[in-house]
């Protein structure tokens, strides 16, 4: 009996193993380590679907209770004064350099990843980053949260974003933390990348603001929705870290809970009727480089087949690949860094190509042996040498540009 269930354990390890299993690519560094992360990350994700599937917990609350074990608290230390403290009704902490400075400081706005469902400024990753880039860069850094989709969805959390950055923008706040009003940048990485660049395009286009963003950072960011088969999907459909289906299921949860969202996107038959315009806009075999199309074929995504009515799908606020050449040929200096094995790469090569086509000043960097997520490795014990790598690209862009 007891060597039954032996079996029967051991069976069942296996297949598990061979449901998470994800093969490495050969030029990724760290394999090892990458492995033993993303199986992590896939049996909390493994996790969260069973809890789900027996009515125990959502998805998304599951998720959300394992990124808490990872929170900070605001700790100072002997170059940055470290606080927790809210803009309006939004969460901020604000990292501020403790040594004079004769002129105002640059500073950067950081709206963090996490697929709109979870995370949070406080982090560790995302304190280390934020520290990190207060120290060397001698700059204000304000990291913003946003209330998550496991109670709100989209518009909230772009309003969170935009009402934490006008009233930071304000002259007397700027006056009362020391910045130069010219020298403003607004980062986010994934889901942060698609708020912020939501968000630079709201403030850019409306003429009632009074201080313009200097530059704007997306590092490895979600931008449409409109076509769930481009090529990244498609070669990263079972991805390191983050798969097409997960993809799928919490960029839906950003518009609705109702389960047919997930289950038509999963077939690019989600769009309405009245989106067919818009397809132009995401047409990745006009918007991506020759060289990540590699044979595939383009087929328009289905149109009508959804029975419900979701207007952020065509809402440009929550998709920023959605808004027209006028509204995006006022955006500034825009960096850009994407990850060959990224289900959402693809994302961000369009809008490099969409940004310069309308004139816009873009710096890209293309990361071939990048993974999504690697931003949320730097520090011990899940640092990989891969995230350290992406801060320095990033810092050192911020450095040379803001």
């Amino acid at each position: 009996m007891v060597g039954f269930k032996a079996l029967c354990f051991g069976l069942f390890c296996i297949l598990f193993a061979s449901h998470i299993y994800t093969p490495v690519p050969d030029n990724v560094e760290e394999s090892w380590k990458v492995m033993a992360l993303d199986a992590t990350a896939k049996t909390c994700v493994f996790t969260a679907l069973f809890l789900e599937k027996i009515g125990i917990m959502r998805f998304e609350e599951f998720l959300s209770m394992v990124f808490m074990l990872d929170y900070t608290q605001p700790v100072s230390d002997e170059y940055i004064t470290v606080t927790d403290n809210t803009f309006i009704d939004v969460p901020v902490r604000l990292y501020l350099p403790k040594r004079k400075s004769e002129t105002p400081r640059r500073a950067v706005i950081y709206i963090h990843g996490g697929g709109f469902c979870c995370g949070s400024f406080k982090q560790t990753a995302y304190d280390f980053l934020n520290r990190w880039t207060a120290n060397r860069l001698d700059a204000v850094v304000v990291a913003v949260d946003y209330r998550l989709t496991s109670q709100y969805h989209f518009p909230v959390q772009l309003e969170d974003g935009i009402t934490a950055v006008k009233f930071f923008l304000q002259d007397k706040i700027l006056r009362k933390y020391g910045v130069d009003p010219n020298r403003i940048c607004i980062s986010g990485d994934s889901s942060g990348g698609t708020l912020t660049a939501a968000i630079t395009q709201e403030m850019q286009n409306d003429p009632e603001i009074k201080h313009k963003i200097k530059i704007q950072a997306l590092l490895y960011p979600a931008l449409q929705v409109a076509d769930s088969n481009l090529p990244s999907h498609l070669d990263n459909e079972h991805g390191i870290l983050l798969t097409r289906d997960i993809a799928i299921k919490l960029v839906s949860l950003y518009f609705t809970k109702d389960e047919a969202l997930p289950q038509a996107m999963r077939q690019n038959q989600h769009m309405p009727l009245e989106s067919r315009h818009l397809f132009k806009l995401v047409n990745w075999s006009t918007l991506l480089p020759e060289k990540y199309r590699k044979g595939h074929i383009y087929t328009e995504p289905i149109l009508g087949r959804p029975n419900y009515l979701l207007p952020g799908l065509l809402d440009k606020r929550a998709l920023p690949l959605l808004a027209n050449d006028s509204q995006l040929q006022n955006l500034p200096l825009t960096y850009i860094l994407t990850c060959q094995y990224d289900v959402l790469r693809d994302d961000g090569l369009m809008y490099v190509t969409r940004l310069r086509n309308v004139g816009v000043q873009v710096a890209h960097d293309h990361v071939e042996d990048g993974i999504h997520g690697a931003l949320s490795y730097m520090s011990s014990p899940f640092h990989l040498r891969l995230g350290l790598r992406i801060r320095d690209m990033y810092i050192s862009w911020l450095d040379e540009n803001l």
